[in-house]
């Protein structure tokens, strides 16, 4: 099971108190002299994304309540959860029943899966709606048993953000990963580095973004000496990558939660990003961090060229702390203030610790009547669910100076009903402006409003069902993520301030490119896997070098591998490689194929049969479906090898029809 970060920061807090007096509202820092220009992650806000929550029954590998509770083969219920708070689910399409009791409501109590790709993309869609630029996405160690299941959230994640045009980057938490210094370097060359391809994933200083959580840290989960710190910090420099750093809130002092001798190792990163969860709870609090943290730390940052991204918290619900936005837009106002070249949120989806921005129950009307849980209205101020997510937003215009620097919070905690009742009118003249193999591009004729247009929401129609794609404040938008040689019926509508929709513009009907038959489309897509042994990772059967190859598991038959093609798209052959060298003999595996749309639900392509690898030939075997099929996950399953006890490809290309 993960650590959550709250247990192990106890002791520091506890040995590094905040105090609780105020500070002047004079005490104002130089602007900033950011060491990276503005890019994905400076300038910009960024949220950490933990995507670790399943449940039985969806599909994924881990097979369990994961993350929602204590036991994880047990459904969630007083006595057996892992949350502090309940989400709102409405606007998942798949959720799953609970032991809890009903909702106030008499709704059934049931929660998400991270593992489905629509709730994955739901979050993406509410950071688009609410101008969220950047998702961390977490990474505990991958080598045990959860492996497999965070390497399909990686996936899942990178799908979202290139359909929802937000950014993601790897953040890996080290803690308690006892062979850390060799197995991140392996995880990254074989498996993450693969995702630094997608268009989505978040760049800085043209360098793709990397951070490591947890160096540093006083505690027995973070044992690593400065050395074995410094040599990952440098062998990811050496890759290339834009390091941030996730450190103790002491780190330029070593006191507290930060073990002494590591301002070496602090001053290596790229960027330093301290964690304040569990430091502080209230508005007198942030100010006194302000003081003693945020003034000094960005000080040290700009002498040193290193960007600088604080933590903002929303609090945590279960403690009262929120103050109905108070207490984060206080943080907020304090670190544009003092110059900050990001802001870091502690947490997207944290519903364990309580500290989410994402969707939340409002009322006690959507919260299980005997989980003792707490609803956004705790301290007796209405706000709705999507609350936080509205106020990161303000935040985020605040720190990109679209909106003036204010300690009074803009942001209403529910969205006014009454004034302003007219839509405006039906945006005019939709047009397929241009396509590809996977989007559509849309344009269409500016809507006018009594007030104003603040928007336009994009509709993919199917029969009478109309799904959001999109949103822009343009006159013209790119649907991504599309399947290959498919019609996709498209409309849109406007909005305003007052949140008015117009009726629907005309319909559109584009049908995107068919792939090409002599391109591979599995070339350097990202994969995930059963298991290898070593370091023969799957990423090396799509990165165009038949001499690396993805070996399995030994002796533990049936092994599988698959790969994300990005979109749905038309698959008809499959050419599979082992290395041409000599020392391969000739050799017959036995493998099946199977593909799904989504990356959770796989339905049978290819029945399992035997296929030769032969030196004479090239070490190449051909699968040839029996006729061309739409997929986007292609997976291959290994029941037997006569050359070696595991599954074995150098090359796993995926061709057109």
């Amino acid at each position: 099971m993960g650590v959550t970060r709250r247990v192990f920061l106890q002791a520091a807090i506890a040995a590094t108190a905040v105090g609780t007096m105020g500070v002047a509202e004079t005490v104002l820092a130089e602007p900033a002299s950011a060491a990276g220009s503005p890019g994905d992650v400076v300038g910009k806000i960024s949220v950490g994304y933990q995507g670790w929550f399943a449940c039985v029954g969806d599909g994924a590998p881990i097979n369990g309540w994961w993350h929602w509770t204590q036991n994880w083969g047990q459904p969630p219920s007083p006595t057996n959860t892992g949350i502090s708070c309940w989400p709102d689910v409405r606007e998942y399409t798949n959720t799953y029943q609970t032991s809890y009791a009903a909702l106030g409501n008499g709704q059934p109590a049931k929660l998400f899966s991270s593992y489905d790709q629509q709730t994955v993309n739901t979050h993406f869609l509410w950071m688009q709606q609410n101008s969220i630029d950047t998702a961390a996405l977490q990474r505990f160690n991958p080598t045990g048993g959860e492996g497999p299941t965070r390497d399909a959230m990686a996936t899942k994640v990178r799908s979202a953000a290139e359909s929802y045009g937000r950014k993601f980057y790897i953040m890996y938490d080290v803690s308690n990963w006892t062979n850390m210094q060799s197995e991140i370097k392996t995880d990254w060359t074989n498996k993450m580095s693969a995702h630094t391809a997608s268009s989505a994933y978040a760049k800085q200083n043209g360098k793709p973004v990397v951070c490591i959580w947890g160096f540093g840290f006083n505690d027995p989960n973070h044992p690593f000496t400065p050395d074995a710190c410094l040599d990952v910090i440098n062998w990811f420099k050496g890759q290339g990558c834009y390091v941030i750093g996730g450190v103790p809130r002491e780190w330029r002092t070593g006191t507290g939660g930060s073990q002494p001798g590591f301002l070496g190792v602090y001053h290596a990163f790229h960027m330093i990003s301290p964690w304040m969860v569990g430091a502080i709870g209230n508005v007198t609090e942030a100010d006194n961090a302000y003081t003693t943290y945020t003034v000094p730390d960005q000080a040290d940052c700009n002498a040193n060229g290193i960007d600088y991204q604080p933590c903002v918290l929303p609090g945590d619900v279960s403690g009262r702390q929120r103050a109905h936005g108070d207490f984060m837009w206080r943080q907020f106002y304090n670190v544009v203030r003092a110059g900050a070249q990001g802001v870091y949120i502690s947490m997207f989806d944290e519903y364990n610790e309580g500290n989410q921005i994402a969707k939340t129950a409002e009322t006690q009307a959507w919260v299980p009547t005997n989980s003792g849980f707490l609803a956004l209205d705790e301290d007796g101020t209405a706000c709705s669910s999507d609350y936080y997510l509205r106020l990161t937003g303000d935040g985020g215009r605040m720190l990109k100076g679209q909106i003036a620097l204010t300690a009074t919070r803009p942001t209403q905690p529910t969205v006014p009903t009454g004034g302003d009742t007219t839509p405006p009118a039906a945006p005019g003249g939709l047009t397929v402006s241009g396509h590809t193999g996977n989007s559509v591009s849309l344009a269409w004729n500016a809507s006018s409003d009594n007030v104003g247009v603040t928007g336009y929401r994009i509709l993919q129609v199917s029969g009478s069902t109309s799904t959001q794609v999109g949103t822009t404040g343009a006159t013209s938008f790119t649907v991504t993520g599309l399947g290959a040689a498919t019609a996709y019926t498209f409309d849109v509508v406007a909005l305003d301030a007052a949140g008015n929709v117009s009726q629907p513009s005309n319909q559109v009907t584009a049908t995107t490119d068919a792939p090409s038959g002599d391109v591979n489309l599995a070339l350097h897509r990202p994969t995930t896997e059963s298991g290898h042994t070593q370091t023969y990772g799957s990423g090396n059967a799509t990165d165009g070098d038949a001499n690396t190859y993805w070996e399995s598991v030994n002796n533990a038959f049936p092994q599988w591998v698959q790969v994300d093609l990005g979109a749905s798209t038309g698959v008809r052959r499959i050419v599979l490689k082992i290395p041409p060298a000599t020392a391969w003999g000739t050799r017959t595996q036995t493998i099946s194929v199977q593909g799904s749309t989504d990356g959770g639900t796989f339905a049978q392509l290819l029945a399992s049969a035997a296929h030769t690898f032969d030196p004479a030939t090239g070490n190449t075997a051909t699968l040839t479906l029996p006729s061309s099929v739409t997929t986007r996950h292609v997976r291959l399953t290994f029941t037997a090898n006569s050359g070696w006890p595991a599954g074995q490809v150098s090359e796993f290309q995926v061709f057109g029809a």
